[in-house]
């Protein structure tokens, strides 16, 4: 009875709130950075010998955080099945926050050299274990509360920090932009973002701290099924759903990078866009995603996670093929269009994900299981995607970045299919 009564002082406006601050003060952090990796780093931490080498080479950095999310997952996901969701949540906060406030303060290539670009690698890592223990601890506090028939709609607000931490972001470089010179933005005005990011954190972790423990993991308290080691667990019993969770994720994460880290980079550097008319049109789209979350919220809740991904994964890769032509028109009407679809689609598949990814494992690993599963998505389907979609582009044309969502889109309908006598 100890176990269990806590629970009921969590009330639904508490965790709702709860598991959308978190996720989005998670995702401004990680957006900002994402934003200056094309905007910003190529110019001051890598050496001015090749503009398109030095984009690549800071797109290198962003990938490195997609490497460290699984042993985030790994790290936090085991304290998280084992000491509790509350703790592990407020500790993936703080190593989140505490690497973009201190990416912040860190001196250029132009005043420690070589330094520079690893000091903000170590950093960038740093903020990858902080989100790799954050997502899944957030949809399950969601999940984990949600009453019968209802677990999509709560899945769905952490997903909204999402849209929500990306229009922050885009939103504070955008104003920046207008308020500020050439010369002061990337004298100082770029640091602003990272360094107010330490507010964020602090009600975010405020917040937290009030929480108590869902009522799935006080019930694996109270029958004592707590797992010695859950990372072995999920590999060795859940390899399986692992790898179709994976593959699941697979188009979510390829589709939002290249909406939004490689059509910032090409529409700026190939397509003649202003970086402050094409921030515009970005945040304009992300209302779409923000908006068509809670919509494949209740036609998940309706309809079921899994069959509204089928029906979306297909919507994707039938996207895929006209990207080229909308993105490449140059129009901005018709680039408009092109975003808005995009990020529509992306709310769409990205609503119910959390909510399959949790429920493919049982609650005494899921902790671990939808982290891991999350994360190694990321690192296929996003680590590199703004790296090989530039390169894709640059070397057979923008219809072969279409080509490579349309497909990862096709492995994440099969992994759907495939997850029938799962779910």
């Amino acid at each position: 009875m100890s176990q269990t009564a806590p629970v009921k002082a969590n009330s639904p406006g508490t965790v709702l709130f709860a598991s959308l601050i978190g996720t989005t003060i998670e995702f401004f952090d990680f957006y900002i950075y994402a934003t200056a990796a094309v905007l910003v780093f190529p110019k001051l931490f890598f050496p001015a010998s090749d503009a398109a080498a030095a984009t690549l080479q800071s797109l290198a950095t962003f990938a490195l955080a997609f490497l460290a999310r699984p042993i985030g997952s790994a790290v936090f996901g085991h304290f998280g099945d084992r000491v509790g969701r509350k703790a592990t949540l407020v500790a993936a906060l703080l190593t989140m926050g505490v690497s973009t406030v201190v990416i912040g303060m860190l001196p250029t290539y132009a005043a420690i050299g070589m330094l520079a670009p690893l000091l903000l690698a170590l950093c960038r890592f740093g903020q990858g274990l902080g989100l790799g223990g954050e997502w899944g601890g957030a949809v399950l506090l969601a999940t984990e509360n949600a009453p019968p028939g209802k677990r999509a709609w709560y899945g769905m607000f952490p997903q909204l920090g999402a849209p929500i931490g990306f229009f922050l972001s885009g939103g504070t470089f955008l104003l920046l932009t207008q308020v500020l010179t050439e010369a002061e933005f990337f004298a100082y005005g770029w640091r602003i973002p990272f360094l107010s990011s330490a507010l964020l954190v602090i009600v975010g972790m405020v917040v937290r701290l009030k929480l108590t423990e869902t009522p799935d993991f006080a019930r694996v308290l109270a029958k004592n099924e707590r797992v010695k080691i859950p990372v072995v667990t999920v590999l060795r019993d859940h390899t399986r759903v692992l790898v179709l969770g994976t593959l699941i994720a697979l188009a979510t994460f390829v589709l939002f990078y290249l909406m939004t880290v490689f059509t910032l980079s090409w529409g700026t550097s190939k397509l003649g866009f202003s970086r402050k008319d094409f921030l515009e049109l970005q945040l304009f789209a992300v209302l779409f995603f923000g908006l068509t979350i809670p919509l494949s919220a209740v036609l998940a809740d309706k309809n079921g996670s899994r069959a509204t991904m089928i029906w979306v994964s297909a919507a994707i890769a039938v996207f895929g093929l006209v990207l080229a032509p909308l993105f490449g028109s140059g129009s901005t009407y018709t680039v408009a269009l092109f975003l808005a679809l995009g990020l529509g689609l992306m709310g769409m598949t990205y609503g119910p994900l959390g909510t399959l990814l949790s429920e493919l494992f049982p609650a005494e690993v899921r902790y671990t299981g939808a982290s891991l599963t999350f994360n190694l998505a990321g690192i296929l389907g996003a680590s590199l995607a703004p790296y090989a979609a530039t390169w894709l582009a640059t070397h057979y044309g923008l219809a072969y970045v279409g080509y490579y969502l349309s497909a990862a889109a096709l492995i994440s309908l099969v992994a759907l299919l495939l997850t029938r006598n799962t779910l």
